[in-house]
């Protein structure tokens, strides 16, 4: 690649993961959450991977982190759903809004003190966008394996 799109691709990749971020905590108010903000954030790593390569990628996942990652992702969204089966005896019920007066223990926890009254769905946006980001820098890293790229572990 070209000198001008590496001293570029840095910087642009630190914004665009910035404004993932962003999506993925201000989902609950703003159109976007956890999907929109992890395709952003992954955006920007496979914008790096496919400038600076795999190996010299500013940034390096290896296998053991994006393990960690897409669990801590999977077991979260299926601990939120059992918070609220356990609660309410619905899966994923918001917790923090409770509706229906169904779980008045635990709302507590789960409410915030804005007029939205969000509940779980900040958490579910977190644990999705950790999904997503593993997801779809997977593939790329595949894609890029395939290519003949080496990949660290």
């Amino acid at each position: 690649m070209s000198t001008i799109l590496k001293i570029f691709a840095f910087p642009a990749a630190i914004f665009i993961m910035c404004l993932g971020i962003l999506t993925v905590l201000g989902g609950h108010i703003t159109p976007g959450g956890g999907f929109q903000g992890g395709a952003m954030v992954a955006a920007g790593f496979i914008f790096c991977a496919v400038v600076y390569g795999i190996e010299k990628s500013p940034f390096q996942f290896s296998h053991e982190f994006m393990s960690a990652m897409e669990s801590i992702g999977a077991l979260g969204y299926v601990a939120l759903g059992l918070f609220g089966l356990l609660f309410s005896g619905f899966f994923l019920y918001n917790l923090g809004v409770d509706l229906y007066g169904i779980s008045q223990s635990v709302s507590g926890f789960f409410n915030y003190p804005d007029p939205t009254h969000a509940g779980i769905i900040p958490y579910l946006n977190i644990v999705v966008g950790l999904k997503v980001l593993v997801g779809l820098s997977a593939i790329v890293i595949t894609f890029m394996e395939f290519r003949g790229e080496e990949v660290t572990e």
